[in-house]
């Protein structure tokens, strides 16, 4: 199978993976919304930094360096196994040990068992991550998608049945218990690797260099991008942090599954071709329109939309959010961008780049915290779109370096998608003003519009990633024709 057939077959199951993961999660999340309350999600996000921090510790960066890595032997991936289960148990005794403290910090008192529950899910991880960094290296997205859309599913079930038997938050912690145990089951199920009894230090010191900057990167990046939960839980109530981490993950639910289902496959597919850069840039330039071409009209539609999406689906209890959320949309315009980008970068090896980026971007936030935490979370919110506008410079100005595909070029590239896209909130946005009392059929005719004037000006403007998209499409259906006339 050639690059191009594996990146292919790798892109359609992602797709199916990562739509048909956060769909579900989606799905499931909108019916425990509407039987918890926000500051039971509140208490959940304000343990959201310290797990993130374990499992930046768990993955350590040797995740990636292993597919990074072009001959790995059974020594490489055995000795980052048992260093990884090591990890995993003296992160999860830190947790269990310093639990009372974060109850403390927060003036919580249910943090403390909440916080030693959590950290089972570190241990749980900790014998996957080799299993999943195996399957992202062959590319084999067809047994992530089977693996997480079960464990998905059944974990949903477990969450929703807790919270309509009335466990409150604890409905929560378990559907995440839940989740990580069926996934790390069935990867070792479905994947045909196991450990044996060899560990090599050398062999952890080979890939340290590349794994440990990327370690430092990837703590950085979880403290920093759950940071906000920390101030917003401290400075603001529990239910303040509910109205805000549920209005994030109803916007990550469409931007990181675009991004994650295209930089999952770029990252091992960039480092395949690692020393050809001009197929890099050709390659690089495929991915940020394609994945432009979806996720500039999908963020800025939701931000239209916002109100009448988030009453219709998580109801009035939730009104709070919806301002949040529409600016977190415009956030996240640009995030899938951000990651392919950064892809570059490991991929091509230069974990160094990655780190002093990360480091650059963090000082930033702590910048944009310290201005806007006093006056308001909406305030905060409005401070994370000029910081990813700022991160979009940042990240190009290596790559233009590296590959020859500077910023100027990249926006050249991208503009098409972002007017098409804003010509079609505006014609969504117009129909706002018109008097609709019901939210449904108000939001269920701003869709449709919306769908059909951005298909309409993409034809028209015969954008390239559309019109390939467009034509092959046309090419399938009159194959299927054919054979069926045949």
């Amino acid at each position: 199978m050639t690059l191009r057939s594996k990146t292919i077959h790798a892109l359609i199951w992602s797709f199916f993976e990562f739509a048909g993961l956060r769909i579900v999660q989606f799905c499931i999340g909108i019916v425990l919304a509407r039987l918890l309350f926000p500051e039971q999600y509140g208490l959940i996000g304000m343990l959201s930094i310290f797990m993130a921090v374990a499992h930046s510790f768990v993955n350590s960066g040797f995740g990636s360096a292993l597919v990074q890595k072009q001959n790995v032997t059974q020594v490489d991936i055995c000795s980052i196994f048992y260093f990884n289960i090591l990890v995993g148990f003296l992160a999860a005794c830190i947790l269990c040990a310093i639990a009372p403290l974060i109850a403390a910090f927060y003036n919580q008192p249910a943090l403390t068992q909440l916080t030693r529950a959590m950290s089972l899910i570190i241990v749980i991880d900790s014998f996957a991550l080799i299993q999943r960094s195996l399957l992202s290296k062959k590319i084999d997205f067809k047994t992530s998608t089977k693996v997480g859309l079960t464990a998905s599913l059944t974990s949903g079930v477990v969450g929703i049945a807790m919270a309509y038997s009335g466990f409150g938050v604890w409905s929560l912690v378990a559907q995440q218990l839940a989740a990580s145990f069926v996934n790390a089951v069935l990867l070792w199920v479905f994947n045909s690797w196991r450990p044996a009894w060899v560990f090599s230090l050398s062999s952890l010191r080979s890939m340290f260099g590349f794994g440990s900057r990327l370690l430092i990167s990837g703590l950085l990046n979880q403290i920093f991008a759950n940071i906000y939960l920390l101030v917003i839980g401290k400075v603001y109530s529990a239910a303040d942090l509910g109205f805000y981490t549920n209005a994030k993950k109803m916007q990550q639910t469409p931007a990181q599954t675009i991004g994650g289902m295209v930089g999952r496959v770029t990252f091992p597919v960039f480092s395949t071709i690692q020393d050809d850069l001009p197929r890099v840039k050709r390659n690089l330039k495929k991915a940020l329109t394609t994945v432009a071409l979806v996720n500039f009209p999908v963020m800025i539609g939701l931000a239209v939309v916002g109100r009448p999406f988030i009453l219709v689906l998580l109801t009035d209890k939730w009104e709070q959010s919806i301002p949040y959320f529409q600016l977190l949309c415009i956030v996240g315009i640009l995030f899938p961008i951000h990651l392919i980008n950064l892809n570059v970068l490991q991929a091509l090896g230069r974990s160094d780049l990655f780190l002093r980026l990360e480091i650059i971007k963090k000082v930033l936030i702590v910048v944009n915290i310290l201005i806007t935490i006093r006056i308001g979370i909406s305030e905060m919110i409005m401070g994370m779109i000029v910081l990813s506008i700022l991160s979009f410079a940042l990240n190009t100005c290596f790559n233009g370096k590296l590959i020859g595909y500077p910023m100027k070029e990249q926006i050249v590239d991208l503009s098409p998608y972002f007017l098409a896209s804003l010509f079609m909130g505006a014609c969504v946005s117009a129909v706002g003003f018109i008097e609709i009392q019901n939210n449904l059929g108000l939001l269920s005719i701003q869709v449709a519009l919306g769908c059909v004037m951005y298909v309409a000006f993409c034809r028209f403007m015969r954008l390239q990633a559309f019109m390939e998209i467009y034509e092959e499409g046309l090419e399938r259906i009159r194959l299927g024709r054919g054979r069926f006339q045949g």
